[in-house]
């Protein structure tokens, strides 16, 4: 090597990812050595040559090698096998592993690497349909001396190249931007369930999305609201709550009125403080105690259902308020519908159909629960606590049904 214009670059894979690199090598005028098992797999990459027999005569030709295989058996393989890059390697090679494996592969391979003198860095791309067109962003993780002797080639392929820390990050920030893509996947899917079951043409959805949020800010917002010290400043989650719970609360109510299914919303309400990075709420004041566990009797099963029991004075309904609803139906952990389905288990193994029948109700004055989910509860209890007594579990929940229904209107999908 005398000078980066002389860096001899590498590829090992000529998969969508392995392929585009090397044609956008051959394009940047970095004619790569390649390798894959099929002879003719270079044959339709413009500028690039066929593939040598092994890529132990690819390390040979090459000063920066990047291997983009699918699994952690052909990286090892491709790196460390008999005809692998190591097996030809002189000191002061490069290999850029392009796979997404496990973090311990990532760190096995380093060391395999370091004990032949050779550098390594772990690369996780996207997206890869750009790979071709110098389109692709590469994530790096590993040594900035060992990055900073690759930056000529991966800048001959990538559009921006970006070091995210020592070895293992590249694949971790990698890892952690597919939970973003999936799991917004799953919000669209959900969303588009919901505006579906509302007479909403999807396109319209994606027309009012598009227009409003053109670039696709709203998505990592919350990561831009951090601080500096990467943390999420007190004041501004507190000020976000009270509207993500509003809006997250409207959206429960029209899946429960329309029937549709949205258990992503569900974790998101139920897990909106840890989201904004929120202290859980400290308990009440002892004095303040029982107050909060009428409310809360109130929030699990409709309000005014506490009148019964205030003014009792009698110390196991005390308790009931003070402790199992203040301080246990009251704690963050799990949201009120997470602990109605719990109770709901363990009062259909009593066959009380009085009490099943007011947890039920429960759920669906909350809207929680519709009631085609709570029939579909009574015949998975059944399986569990024998048919007699989901006998019980099913009069209390046609119970709660029919005295909701009659006391509201028929939706308008339910008059189809």
């Amino acid at each position: 090597m005398t000078d980066d214009g002389n860096l001899r670059a590498g590829v090992v894979g000529l998969g969508m990812i392995g392929g585009g690199v090397a044609v956008s090598l051959a394009r940047s005028g970095r004619v790569p050595a390649v390798h894959d098992i099929p002879p003719d797999a270079s044959a339709n990459l413009a500028g690039v040559p066929d593939p040598l027999g092994s890529p132990a005569e690819v390390a040979k030709a090459s000063d920066v090698v990047m291997v983009a295989v699918v699994n952690a058996d052909q990286a090892h393989e491709v790196i460390g096998g008999e005809n692998g890059l190591l097996s030809a390697a002189r000191p002061g090679l490069t290999i850029v592993l392009l796979a997404t494996v496990a973090l311990p592969v990532v760190h096995e391979l380093g060391d395999l690497c370091a004990r032949h003198d050779v550098g390594f860095l772990d690369c996780g791309v996207t997206p890869g349909d750009k790979a071709a067109e110098n389109g692709m962003v590469a994530i790096l993780g590993g040594e900035q001396a060992t990055l900073d002797t690759a930056l000529p080639v991966l800048s001959d392929w990538a559009k921006k190249v970006v070091r995210c820390g020592p070895l293992g990050a590249g694949m971790a920030t990698k890892i952690a931007r597919n939970v973003i893509t999936y799991g917004s996947w799953r919000a669209v899917a959900e969303a588009t369930s919901l505006a579906r079951a509302a007479g909403v043409d999807p396109a319209r959805l994606a027309e009012v999305i598009d227009t409003a949020d053109p670039e696709g800010r709203t998505l990592l917002q919350l990561l831009r609201m951090h601080g500096p010290d990467g943390v999420l400043p007190d004041a501004v989650g507190r000020q976000i709550e009270p509207l993500m719970t509003k809006d997250l609360d409207a959206a429960r109510e029209l899946a429960a009125t329309l029937g549709a299914d949205i258990p992503l919303v569900e974790v998101v309400r139920a897990r909106a403080r840890q989201t904004l990075e929120l202290d859980e709420q400290p308990p009440p004041a002892k004095a303040d105690l029982h107050q909060y566990g009428l409310e809360m009797m109130d929030q699990v099963y409709g309000p005014g259902f506490s009148t019964a029991v205030q003014g009792s004075g009698d110390p196991f309904t005390d308790e009931t308020v003070d402790y199992l609803f203040a301080q246990v139906w009251g704690r963050e952990g799990l949201s009120v519908r997470d602990r109605r389905l719990l109770t709901l288990g363990v009062a259909a193994t009593v066959g009380r159909a009085e009490l099943i029948q007011i947890i039920a109700n429960g759920g669906l004055v909350n809207d929680e629960l519709t009631p085609d989910q709570l029939r579909e509860a009574v015949l998975h209890l059944a399986v569990y606590t024998g048919w007699c007594k989901a006998t019980a579990t099913h009069a209390g929940v046609t119970a709660a049904i029919d005295t909701y229904t009659a006391s509201r209107p028929p939706t308008a999908q339910e008059q189809k």
